[in-house]
């Protein structure tokens, strides 16, 4: 005879007239790394780094994960007097874990070496949504960096990121393809910085984590 089961939350169960049964759930690590869903439209100009993290917080908090201070991985050159800011100074110290709890990397060191776990499958955006990459008719897998290697800052950044007309941008491949043997999640290329330069490949995106 089959009996009924009542759930309660998530992890207890009511079988039949009130036996309680532990339900097995999965925990899952908290998103703390996304790429953009959507670029802000207006080539390299992205309102500074204040205006690319303000876009990060605004995705997360989009889908309830506003709780955390989010900033983007963008680097800026030195200008004015003013020292460059190097991306991997921006993002916390880790680990980060994609939007379905998969582990992209354990530390700063591990972000910046060919052990991180970004790729096709698994650089997500805020949504849990692949991105079209290499091989896509639609591909979208540049993103925008402004960074070296070892994520410190490139000279490519469009005017820190104020401008969708002079300069160019460094990218990188959310799908980890590479261009003749260079790393290339972070520093594939350079792209003009108008929006229609930075559509070829993409639509503008970045990639954001949580530094707290």
């Amino acid at each position: 005879m089959r009996r009924a089961v009542f759930c309660f939350g998530l992890f207890v169960c009511l079988v039949g007239a009130g036996q309680p049964v532990v339900a097995q759930a999965q925990n899952q690590r908290p998103m703390s790394f996304f790429i953009t869903s959507v670029g802000l439209g207006n080539g390299g100009n992205l309102g500074g780094l204040a205006g690319a993290d303000k876009h990060c917080q605004a995705l997360a908090a989009a889908v309830g994960a506003g709780n955390r201070t989010w900033r983007a991985y963008l680097s800026t050159a030195a200008e004015g007097g003013k020292p460059a800011v190097h991306a991997r100074d921006r993002i916390g110290k880790g680990p980060w874990y994609n939007a379905k709890g998969v582990l992209i990397a354990q530390s700063l060191d591990e972000m910046h070496s060919d052990r991180n776990g970004m790729g096709p499958q698994t650089s997500l955006n805020e949504k849990g949504q692949l991105i079209p990459g290499s091989g896509s008719p639609q591909n979208k897998h540049d993103m925008l960096t402004g960074s070296n290697a070892d994520g410190t800052a490139s000279p490519d950044t469009c005017g820190n990121w104020t401008s969708n007309s002079a300069g160019s941008a460094t990218v990188g491949h959310l799908d980890r393809t590479s261009i003749s043997g260079r790393p290339s999640w972070n520093s594939a290329h350079t792209l003009s910085c108008s929006q229609q330069g930075l559509s070829i490949s993409g639509a503008g995106y970045f990639a954001c984590f949580a530094a707290n």
